[in-house]
């Protein structure tokens, strides 16, 4: 698959972003460097539109991350702490793994600061549309960080359909036009059935 937009290219079925590394970036950058040495993970929502050109802040990145265990959290944690972040839900694996065991998200910042922050969201088959987009990803990179987010096409509806505030259906807005040289819409009718499923699912 080729591409000729400026804006970005695709090499391998990787997504080539073609803009100089943010704060930002860097910051998600630093956290998925940890986290992929011990668990699987999808970068997904505000990020995907801001890291592809969308000029609008954010003050948390959410990433979908395969359930972890207790012993293996403990190894994330310690790897996370030792790399100058901190929790906002404890210092302590006891703490934190309340949190996992019971499906609550968890923050992640650097040490000293609380934005920007990582929204870390444990998925396992009782979250089915998430789980389906988590085992589905698209690599995309900049310079040289390279993370994985949803399917495009996953993402846009995702935001039109189950989201649905202001700011998602402007992300929503800026993926159709950023890639529509690239979007699939028979990736729109494969993966609508599955998010709309999430609405009965949650129901």
């Amino acid at each position: 698959m080729s591409n000729q937009n400026k804006a970005y290219s695709i090499k391998e079925n990787t997504i080539i972003i073609n803009r100089e590394l943010t704060k930002l970036d860097l910051f998600v950058k630093d956290f998925i460097d940890v986290l992929k040495r011990h668990s699987e993970y999808l970068i997904v929502s505000g990020f995907v539109s801001i890291s592809t050109g969308r000029t609008r802040g954010t003050e948390d990145v959410d990433v979908l991350v395969s359930k972890l265990d207790k012993t293996k959290l403990a190894l994330l944690l310690e790897d996370l702490f030792k790399n100058k972040f901190w929790c906002y839900q404890g210092d302590t694996l006891d703490e934190v793994w309340r949190y996992i065991e019971n499906g609550d998200s968890i923050r992640f910042a650097k040490e000293g600061e609380m934005f920007p922050n990582m929204e870390f969201i444990s998925v396992d088959k009782s979250k089915p549309a998430k789980y389906f987009e988590l085992n589905n990803p698209q690599k995309i990179k900049i310079q040289n960080f390279a993370f994985k987010i949803p399917p495009l096409e996953f993402e846009i509806l995702y935001k039109e359909i189950i989201l649905a505030g202001e700011k998602d259906i402007g992300d929503a807005r800026h993926l159709r036009t950023f890639f529509s040289e690239i979007i699939k819409k028979e990736k729109f009718k494969e993966y609508e059935p599955i998010i709309k499923n999430e609405i009965k699912t949650n129901s």
